[in-house]
């Protein structure tokens, strides 16, 4: 085996957990994608400048990959979603299109290879939109710090090798952002929700809910305050009551026959749903679902060409919900 075969086998496997690193860095799954390749490709290069003696393989990659992601976080700014953006309004007020701002993007759940040897490492917790949103409240070392202390678990020494920074600077950052994100009011909804199963067992209701236009159904699954936000559209609201009058006017503008399919992203479910048109069915957003003991607790709903070109959706099913070519 020679030198180059065996470099490549060594950084291979974290792969994976480098993704979901500058996915929450960056918010953006085509960035993000494009990023590992850079890191891969600049580890590559200076492969021969890797000292064993002086740092891990792993620490030494997130330093390439994080160089990456701060100067991409030069040209880009924050990815919200309009919950961090803007007010709540009513829920049948005029849909207003955000389409000037760069939107937080969901992360497919298949792009997190399940052989993997490293996906153990890659908090599934940590990549919840909620999450993800409140961290690009953040600046890019903040955020960097938050996401190597407290989330990967690097010492603080290993972060300030990353970061290229001091140890003093990591500690400074890390605290001012577990300060932010808690003046953001992010809400670690991890710590009351359902087991997976019934998590999953609890969206395949709303879908059976959803393909018969069951309103109230659907709002018998829902917590009292439950959030809705539907990027590229400013409007968001909160309530059971608002979310069941919303509902109303989707299914009386766009249809009651539907065609649901499921996926999974940011460890997260939700599904893709496609409404009648003509002979067939139209791709028309992909939601994501927050769980929590007492129901579903938010639904972000994404109308982008590049969410579902990420998930390889397809534009369109025929009569039998079969893609169409």
């Amino acid at each position: 085996m020679t030198t180059e075969e065996d470099f490549d086998r060594r950084i291979e496997p974290f792969r994976s957990e480098l993704l979901a690193y500058c996915y929450r860095m960056l918010g953006t799954v085509h960035d993000a994608e494009d990023l590992v390749q850079e890191t891969y490709l600049r580890a590559w290069r200076a492969r021969e400048q890797y000292d064993e003696t002086r740092s891990s393989l792993r620490t030494w990659l997130y330093r390439i990959a994080t160089n990456a992601c701060l100067t991409a976080l030069k040209v880009h700014g924050r990815r919200p979603l309009p919950s961090g953006l803007v007010a709540a309004c009513e829920p049948l007020e005029p849909l207003v299109r955000g389409d000037n701002v760069a939107w937080l993007q969901p992360l497919p759940e298949s792009l997190l290879d399940a052989d993997d040897p490293a996906r153990t490492v890659v908090d599934r917790s940590s990549l919840r939109l909620a999450f993800a949103a409140a961290l690009q409240h953040l600046s890019a070392r903040q955020r960097g710090a938050l996401i190597l202390r407290d989330v990967l678990s690097f010492s603080a020494s290993e972060a300030a090798e990353i970061l290229g920074t001091t140890v003093v600077s990591v500690n400074s950052s890390l605290q001012r952002a577990r300060t932010r994100v808690k003046e953001v009011g992010f809400r670690n909804e991890q710590l009351s929700e359902p087991p997976a199963a019934e998590q999953r067992a609890w969206v395949e209701r709303y879908m059976r809910a959803f393909e018969k236009a069951d309103v109230e159904g659907l709002k018998r699954l829902l917590t009292e305050d439950v959030l809705m936000e539907m990027p590229p559209m400013l409007n968001w609201f909160v309530g059971r009551a608002n979310y069941g009058l919303f509902m109303d006017w989707v299914f009386e503008k766009s249809g009651t026959d539907w065609r649901l399919t499921s996926v999974e992203a940011n460890g997260q479910h939700g599904f893709a749903a496609y409404r009648r048109v003509g002979d067939g069915y139209a791709m028309h957003t992909l939601q994501i679902f927050t769980l929590t003991a007492g129901g579903i607790s938010r639904t972000s709903v994404f109308q982008d060409q590049a969410v579902y070109d990420a998930f390889a959706l397809p534009a369109a099913l025929d009569a039998r919900g079969l893609a169409r070519v």
